[in-house]
């Protein structure tokens, strides 16, 4: 079998439409496979505390009783035995549970939880079903519910193969070929689908043209009869929207998401946990906004894809004012395996719904090849994926010379705002201020700026001399909230502000409504607001909307500085008197410098060394040096002298 990439199912070949028949070689239905583990039918016990469905289980007591009840293990076996199936043991059941990959509930749960079914048993539900629908490879047919294409046969060696889940549910088999056939016609628009998968946190979502719209046929039948150069044909499929996110919901290297787990073993504590909670509720959130916006989108769409399990299907569908109703006849799933969920196996996956399969047997060949091509089926080759094509981004119109010149105005009062250029501020506003709009007008988002009116632009480019003209003169209202962006771009703000800004800003709770206030980058930025609030207190509501915490006077900022005069003043007589008192010590202390010997008043004239022999001093002097001394301090300046003047005599007594 090939892959017929040259075959879209809404544009197939009129020759090859009028001679399709359905595919009906070797019609010969299997046998309906038997459920995962065949057991016989559980012995009917009639007692007053056992289990008829689940081989008489016995309990002790009425809460093990009702424990069993809500069990993943009974319900797994009331709906086997409700789908014609036969029931399993807890044995049996423990090796399914091990084979899949998603973790099971807990047995014991809240009544909510046992009003629904767990992703486990709706797991095993839904692989007891493929394996009653697979084809047997021994059956030798390829009719009947046993593959997931719909096979058609055109003499004498071509067959097409077409998915089923593209045709309207219920659909006999006899009535597919002319389903197929009114497929091909061009309608109003072109067809349009909707692609959902979501798993591990990660979702991929868009909204598809499929086939092209009648405009498009019409238009290259003009072309042709005017004889000019053909159009590029447009490709079969478009994507018109589509959306890629992902939140952290899977536990790391355990498998699960975190609602699986606090249902098996309870609610965990952790910080990864809150983390891991906090996620998923996002990513519910998330993909139900992004529903609502392409809602027209969805309620134009021909199919609805959906690839989600049990638990995440819920958010598409179980919430009120849901677009996607429960029981929509356009809800579909997948019908082969997928990957995780991205853009490009979205692109995948609409090229294998939309390409129809081939090939090229006799039907001899195919009634002599028919086992060994069955086996091959449960896994086809990939078909190599190609890029998606881009949707045609819009031309951006042609500005008039009106638009450009208010532009360019606009630029330029930016630039005057943000750099404090005060004066021809001035006159720049008493010249354009009609043209402008006003002081409070939203600034435009093709400028690039993130903040939402000029007050809010130079409280944050902290220009005080502009930000006292915009709210005294020109008039500027401090309430208006800063837009979402503007505040979620704080943090590249605070490189480069004062400290009290930084803190100011964080310590704000996130989803706060912020005001110009907010913004202000240095002190006197906000001394400026709170200026402002004290002289014209009638003027707006300064500590509610505005968010400014108080006034500030001309009273209160002369006694701020006479608290200042005077906190210095004190500063400066307490150096004073410290300097005083160390004087005071300095004087009182005595000190040995005081108490040197006394130089001789007349020193000998022919003695030019100062360390020369020297006249010891007269009574008076010696009177006068060591006047006021202990005995002790005596006798040392004694020592001193009579040693000083041994020493001249030596060096006398060697000069010569």
């Amino acid at each position: 079998m090939q892959s017929g990439h040259s075959y879209h199912i809404f544009s197939l070949p009129k020759p090859l439409l009028e001679t399709l028949t359905p595919r009906n070689l070797i019609s010969q239905t299997p046998p309906r496979a038997p459920s995962p583990a065949p057991t016989a039918h559980p012995p009917q016990t009639h007692g007053a505390r056992a289990c008829n469905i689940c081989f008489a289980a016995t309990f002790a007591d009425v809460d093990e009783q009702r424990n069993h009840y809500r069990s993943d293990w009974h319900r797994y076996n009331v709906k086997v035995r409700l789908s014609g199936g036969n029931a399993v043991t807890e044995s049996d059941f423990a090796h399914l549970v091990d084979d899949l990959e998603d973790s099971i509930s807990g047995s014991a749960s809240s009544d909510e939880d046992s009003s629904s079914d767990s992703d486990a048993v709706a797991a095993l539900m839904s692989k007891t079903k493929r394996v009653a629908l697979s084809p047997s490879p021994t059956s030798g047919t390829r009719t009947g519910p046993q593959t997931a294409l719909a096979w058609f046969h055109s003499p004498p060696s071509t067959q097409i193969g077409v998915y089923k889940a593209v045709f309207p549910s219920h659909l006999p088999v006899s009535s597919q070929l002319s389903e197929l056939k009114e497929m091909q016609q061009v309608i109003d628009g072109g067809r349009k689908w909707a692609m959902f998968m979501v798993a591990g946190g990660h979702f991929a979502g868009a909204v598809v043209r499929v086939s092209k719209p009648e405009d498009d046929e019409i238009e290259d039948e003009g072309s042709t009869k005017k004889k000019k150069k053909p159009k590029k044909p447009k490709p079969d499929a478009e994507v018109l929207k589509h959306k890629t996110f992902h939140r952290y919901t899977t536990r790391r290297k355990q498998g699960g998401s975190q609602s699986l787990n606090d249902n098996a073993k309870g609610n965990a504590k952790s910080a990864g946990a809150q983390l891991r909670r906090y996620g998923e509720q996002s990513l519910r959130e998330d993909i139900r906004n992004l529903i609502t916006d392409w809602a027209d989108e969805i309620n134009d769409s021909e199919r609805i894809w959906i690839r989600a399990s049990g638990a995440n299907r819920r958010i598409f569908l179980d919430y009120e004012e849901a677009i996607i109703t429960k029981g929509d006849e356009r809800l579909r799933t997948f019908p082969f395996p997928t990957r995780r969920p991205t853009q490009s196996e979205l692109a995948r996956c609409l090229l294998e719904l939309t390409r129809v399969k081939l090939s090229y047997l006799t039907e001899d060949a195919l009634r002599a090849q028919d086992e060994a091509y069955l086996a091959s089926l449960p896994k086809p080759k990939p078909i190599p994926t190609t890029p998606a094509p881009e949707p045609e981004k819009p031309k951006q119109p042609k500005l008039s010379k009106e638009e450009e010149n208010i532009r360019e105005k606009w630029l330029r009062l930016l630039e005057m705002v943000t750099k404090g250029r005060l004066d021809p501020l001035k006159t720049f506003w008493e010249r354009e201020e009609l043209v402008i709009g006003g002081v409070d007008i939203a600034i435009p988002e093709w400028t690039g700026e993130r903040w939402g009116t000029l007050l809010q632009v130079a409280s944050q480019a902290g220009q005080e001399e502009v930000t006292k003209w915009l709210l005294e003169e020109a008039h500027a209202d401090p309430t208006v909230a800063v837009p979402a962006g503007g505040a979620n771009a704080r943090q590249e703000d605070e490189d480069g502000h004062d400290s009290d800004t930084s803190e100011a800003l964080s310590a704000l709770p996130a989803g706060t409504r912020r005001t110009a206030y907010d913004l202000a980058r240095t002190r006197g930025v906000r001394n400026v607001f709170r200026r402002c609030a004290a002289d014209h207190p009638e003027w707006w509501d300064w500590f509610g909307a505005a968010r400014v915490p108080s006034a500030l006077s001309k009273e209160m900022e002369d006694g701020r500085e006479e608290k200042k005069k005077v906190r210095r003043k004190g500063l400066k007589d307490k150096v004073r008197e410290r300097e005083a008192k160390e004087r005071v010590k300095e004087k009182d202390k005595p000190s040995v410098e005081v108490i040197e010997p006394v130089k001789p008043v007349k020193p000998e004239p022919r003695q030019h060394d100062v360390t020369g022999p020297r006249k010891l001093g007269g009574a008076n002097g010696a009177a006068d040096g060591v006047a006021g001394l202990t005995a002790e301090m005596r006798a040392k300046v004694e020592r001193e002298r009579r040693a000083r003047a041994a020493e001249a005599r030596l060096k006398t007594l060697s000069g010569k």
